[in-house]
């Protein structure tokens, strides 16, 4: 499906729980200030959560992550 993303297994740096929960909530339709608001966190620290999701599952906009979650069982 996405040839530039990897397995989960094959992941060279493991999602930290936080990305975990990161990642799980970009596939609500919220808004990153909306995900920092449920995090008790700010917008810059979602942000640069995101940002290590998306260099860790080799993807590069928050559709493809949300279907690299699906693909390899993180929803």
């Amino acid at each position: 499906m996405l040839e530039a993303t990897r397995e989960a297994s094959q992941l060279n740096e493991p999602l930290t729980r936080r990305e975990r929960v990161v990642l799980a909530e970009l596939a609500e339709d919220v808004t990153l200030e909306e995900i920092a608001t449920r995090l008790f966190v700010t917008r810059n620290t979602v942000k640069s959560q995101v940002r290590s999701v998306y260099r860790k599952t080799g993807v590069s906009t928050r559709a493809q992550a949300v279907a690299w979650a699906e693909a390899n069982g993180f929803r």
